[in-house]
């Protein structure tokens, strides 16, 4: 297994315990996820499929798809674990509907929220995908 392929491979691990923890908690826990949530799993659920091609075709060039899905996904994550975390900050945008994304369903430690677990994901993605180098042409 190629250096690449190695990184691609554990940014799709990472991918997929992601998704199988917030479809736990949505599924199996009946947590009601919030607007905020909604586009963090628009932005994780294709990572599953593209890291796997990415990581089977060895492909270089992915790495830019991945890493602006996962950027953006992290960005989503910080604002929505602000929301939760920063006095005052969850009342800038109010809720549309349903559940508040202001909402701690978990608080792990004091600070471990989904939100946060999320951001962890899309962080270890982004950094998997920068650590993938251009591989050299024979």
């Amino acid at each position: 297994m190629q250096r690449n392929n190695l990184f691609f491979f554990a940014a799709w691990i990472v991918s997929i315990v992601a998704m199988l923890g917030s479809l736990f908690f949505s599924e199996i826990r009946h947590f009601v996820p919030c607007e905020m949530c909604w586009y963090q799993r628009i932005l994780m659920y294709p990572l599953v499929l593209v890291l796997s091609f990415a990581a089977l075709r060895e492909d270089y060039h992915m790495k830019y798809l991945i890493m602006m899905f996962s950027i953006i996904g992290l960005c989503f994550s910080v604002y929505h674990y602000m929301e939760q975390k920063v006095p005052g900050f969850g009342s800038v945008k109010p809720c549309v509907g349903g559940v508040p994304c202001s909402t701690q369903y978990i608080n792990w430690g004091g600070f471990i929220t989904i939100p946060f677990l999320a951001g962890t994901a899309f962080l270890l993605i982004t950094i998997c995908m920068l650590l993938v180098k251009r591989p050299v042409q024979k």
